[in-house]
């Protein structure tokens, strides 16, 4: 780990993001060049201690899952991700047949989206970003690991308390759309090396996958609806998924039209707010 080297490159990519394009207010006082440090660990969802210790270099080795989320607060690009993980002393993802990093536009769209959660995928259910509220209705699931096992289906299907959010009677239809969404997305690029190993490995290590994969059901994942299991109770909400070219998926969680969930959306905010606070605070 180069930490001299680190906390320069994460200095200067703050000070060259302005905060309109992470949906920040500018405010009348700002004194400081681009973000805020403690801006750039509320987007990240780190202390500010922690983020300021890695600008002046003197932080312990940050984890391949905050690097991710440093990746995305600072819109860097592939490239400058690799870059932040050799500085950082992490070996580099390996590049596949998707793009891992996600575009500004979409991360723009992500960050103004106030009162619905949303996150971006890739076609192998690898997420990529998240925005406040789907963090806290999911819990970050921005995982930094690579290969299938970054797969959220690889997840869904070998590890069972990757359920612990979903109301048992709706885990059949979920795993069902899932292995259906697969198979119209393998059936596009089975001859990629990401898509291969996850099937590939799904197929070996979950007879609930093999199962339903030999059903040979096709149905891409556009619309439904599903209920989440939080800290304020169960929040049902409709989910809608916006293709991209790059086989990158943006999903969008909002509220049903005349149910409370947009309330439920509010309260959840304020405790997780509160949560959050109370943690920072008691780091040193």
């Amino acid at each position: 780990m180069d930490r001299d080297a680190l906390a320069d490159f994460l200095r200067r990519r703050r000070e060259s993001i302005r905060p309109a394009d992470v949906g920040l207010p500018a405010g009348a006082r700002r004194r400081t060049t681009g973000l805020r440090r403690e801006e750039v660990a509320q987007l990240t969802g780190m202390s500010a201690d922690y983020y300021s210790r890695l600008e002046q270099a003197r932080s312990t080795q940050p984890s391949p899952q905050m690097l991710r989320a440093l990746a995305r607060s600072l819109r860097l690009t592939e490239d400058e991700t690799e870059h932040l993980y050799r500085l950082a002393g992490h070996a580099v993802p390996d590049r596949t047949g998707v793009p891992l990093s996600v575009r500004p536009a979409l991360l723009f769209v992500l960050d103004q989206l106030r009162d619905a959660a949303a996150f971006v995928c890739t076609d192998t259910y690898v997420l990529l970003a998240q925005n406040e509220l789907a963090r806290l209705l999911m819990g970050d699931l921005v995982t930094g690991l690579t290969g299938y096992q970054a797969s959220f289906a690889w997840r869904w299907f070998t590890d069972p308390h990757s359920r612990e959010q979903v109301p048992e009677p709706e885990c059949d239809i979920h795993s069902q759309v899932t292995v259906a969404d697969l198979r119209a997305a393998w059936a596009r690029r089975r001859e990629d090396a990401d898509m291969r190993e996850l099937v590939d490995n799904l197929l070996h290590s979950s007879a609930e996958f093999a199962e339903l994969w030999a059903r040979h059901e096709v149905a891409v994942r556009r619309a439904q609806r599903k209920t989440f299991m939080t800290r304020v109770g169960a929040i049902t909400l409709d989910c809608e998924v916006l293709d991209t070219n790059d086989n990158q998926q943006l999903v969008v969680l909002t509220p049903p039209a005349g149910s409370s969930a947009l309330e439920d959306l509010n309260l959840l905010r304020v405790v997780g707010e509160q949560t959050v606070g109370q943690s920072s605070s008691h780091t040193g």
